[in-house]
């Protein structure tokens, strides 16, 4: 057992206000949802994270250009994402390529992602619990299919595990010949996925003893850091719907005195906090390489995911009518909270990889 602060830390406070206050100056759900009609360019906002306030290089040590901050840190820039679903690559380069490649050792690209001067995004199924390579080294290059990446479409550097006749490497790939990166349509626009197939595409070999290793560490932080984003999303539908329903007269009072409605946004918020606790707790010992750290990313996973869907479909129906057009805002947090839960595994992986962890035997 271990004690772990679940309020911010001063430090945590003022990252968040900066965060909150440059997401709510630039992102509009009009835009947001433009993205559904066609590609916008995300990339002013992505530049004014990293510029203004550093998000890129947070889980970078000092010694190469970063923050040297932690996983709380980056838990909490993830939180106002999702509050405000903002389209950046936080999740794909600041934090899981950038675990990755600190696992592997490679400074000179850390020292470029903390500048915000490039972003990078590892080769994997947006809906994987670990890494499982599907390209191979040729003569000739990489060859391989890697399906539902999500964050490559903005990616100066992919990160790719291939098997080679002595076992996996680990490469990196800047995208132009021998690939193609093809982002269609998605549940959720503001996150494109993408089909990437390379083609004998040339690429550097990043020497890591474990490439597997290395990119399992940066799933495991990108699946904490998606609790918190799954918890800033729940949090922006509760609270808008709670503002909602004391404005919302029927029957000649607010919709929020009626016991029924109530009755439901207590359940939410009871919900809603108990996410941010494990949201919280798993950020904690990640960041600390606590023994806890497989069992709380496996709980936040569990449950995280489940909560963020609820509130976004509370949301959705406790708007009424207006809840149901394309011209309120509550479909793209349903949107995001659903494919978030399906994101590097869904809860019933995470459940069946967390009764391993407790020794808890199948039914």
């Amino acid at each position: 057992m271990t004690t772990v602060e679940m309020l911010d830390t001063d430090t945590e406070q003022q990252l968040r206000a900066a965060v909150r206050k440059l997401l709510s100056q630039r992102v509009e759900p009009r835009w947001l949802a433009a993205g559904y009609d066609g590609p916008t360019d995300r990339g002013p906002l992505w530049r004014a994270l990293t510029g203004e306030i550093g998000v890129a290089g947070l889980l970078v040590a000092e010694q190469h250009g970063g923050a040297g901050a932690g996983m709380r840190e980056a838990a909490v820039v993830a939180e106002e994402i999702g509050r405000t679903l903002a389209p950046v690559p936080f999740l794909a380069s600041a934090v899981v390529a950038t675990v990755a490649l600190a696992r592997a050792g490679d400074h000179d690209l850390l020292t470029r992602l903390a500048s915000g001067e490039s972003t990078a995004a590892v080769a994997t199924s947006f809906a994987a619990v670990d890494v499982r390579p599907a390209v191979t080294v040729e003569p000739s290059g990489l060859t391989g299919a890697i399906t539902t990446v999500a964050g490559v479409e903005m990616a100066d550097v992919i990160l790719v595990a291939a098997k080679a006749a002595d076992g996996i490497e680990l490469h990196a790939v800047t995208p132009g010949r021998g690939v193609t990166i093809t982002t269609g349509p998605s549940l959720d626009m503001t996150r494109p996925i993408s089909d990437v197939v390379l083609a004998a595409a040339p690429s550097r070999r990043i020497e890591v003893p474990d490439a597997i290793d290395a990119l399992n560490r940066g799933l495991r932080a990108g699946a904490v850091a998606l609790a918190g984003e799954q918890v800033g999303v729940a949090r922006w539908c509760f609270d808008t719907t709670l503002q909602y329903v004391k404005q919302r007269v029927q029957f000649g009072r607010p919709i929020g005195s009626f016991q029924a409605i109530k009755h439901r946004l207590a359940d939410l918020w009871v919900e809603i906090n108990q996410a941010e606790a494990a949201a919280r707790y798993a950020a904690d010992v990640l960041g600390r390489d606590h023994s806890d750290s497989d069992i709380a990313t496996a709980v936040a996973q569990s449950y995280c995911g489940t909560v963020a869907v609820h509130a976004a479909e509370e949301c959705v129906q406790l708007h009424g009518g207006i809840g149901m057009t394309w011209e309120h805002p509550a479909h793209l947090y349903l949107n995001r909270a659903k494919a978030d839960e399906l994101a590097f595994g869904n809860p019933y992986q995470h459940r069946s990889r967390l009764a391993g962890l407790v020794d808890l035997p199948p039914r």
